[in-house]
């Protein structure tokens, strides 16, 4: 994958400065993910492990929304007419799309405004920042269809960011939570107008992106590696995770610019 070259046929990309910028393509339908979308991103996310110039990933919104999940049409409708081998086959890919994301190295910026619904909420969820609008109106709407709230990660990373009781409330009920509510309860790291949005997004992941990567990509899979760890297991694996930074160069670097009273200009190895 050649990040400066990459055209993707089911959402947008761009590429500069380390950073990529990803936002799904269907605005004058507040941008629903298909089955091409879905599996296009999680192809797009798992490829991202290898490829080494892009330092941070932001998703952003388009024409005033995030997403409003699964497109009724053209997922939801065939969804009805399938038996549970198909319906395995669709589930298990789009918790696969969850997986991509949190397993590719680099931090992912979800840029959230308007409408962030379903599976749009999901991936803002999988992502590793949220910055949001005060108009983002965040809903698991999945109860709300007759389905489960435990779709693609839900019941294991939401209660991780928002708490048990503050999870529950939203995936039973499928109601929508405010921006303000999401600030509040730490889904949201900032409300941002709306005209700054993406702008900001920018911003944050470009700073990720002139950090030191290598050592980002440790960090993120020690988010994710220590869920199920205990306090013993998880200091003794961030200890060797460490260890491993310290022999890069950017620790060096890092080092040199503190004597010199510098700022570090990280590279990544």
């Amino acid at each position: 994958m050649n990040p400066t070259s990459f055209a993707p046929r089911h959402f947008l990309w761009s590429f500069a400065d380390g950073v990529a910028r990803v936002s799904l393509d269907r605005p004058e339908r507040k941008n629903p993910l298909t089955f091409e979308s879905y599996a296009e991103l999680r192809d797009m996310f798992r490829a991202l492990v290898y490829v080494k110039s892009v330092k941070a990933v932001v998703f952003a919104s388009n024409g005033g929304n995030f997403s409003s999940g699964g497109d009724v049409h053209e997922i939801i409708a065939p969804l009805t007419q399938m038996g549970i081998p198909q319906l395995l086959d669709f589930t298990r890919m789009t918790g696969d799309l969850v997986k991509a994301m949190r397993h590719c190295p680099q931090p992912i910026v979800a840029a959230v405004d308007g409408v962030s619904v379903g599976a749009g909420a999901i991936i803002a969820m999988a992502s590793d920042l949220r910055y949001a609008t005060p108009h983002a109106k965040t809903a698991f709407l999945f109860n709300r269809v007759g389905l489960a709230g435990c779709d693609m990660g839900a019941c294991a990373i939401l209660p991780r960011i928002i708490g048990q009781g503050r999870a529950s409330e939203l995936l039973f009920f499928g109601r929508s939570m405010s921006a303000e509510e999401g600030l509040a309860w730490g889904y949201f790291n900032a409300i941002v107008p709306a005209d700054q949005l993406d702008q900001h997004a920018m911003a944050m992941a470009k700073k990720l992106a002139q950090g030191p990567s290598f050592a980002n990509g440790i960090t993120k899979n020690q988010l994710n590696m220590e869920w199920d760890m205990s306090l013993d297991t998880a200091i003794e694996a961030e200890a060797q995770a460490q260890a491993l930074c310290m022999q890069t160069k950017d620790f060096e670097r890092a080092y040199r610019a503190f004597v010199a009273k510098q700022a570090p200009a990280f590279e990544g190895d």
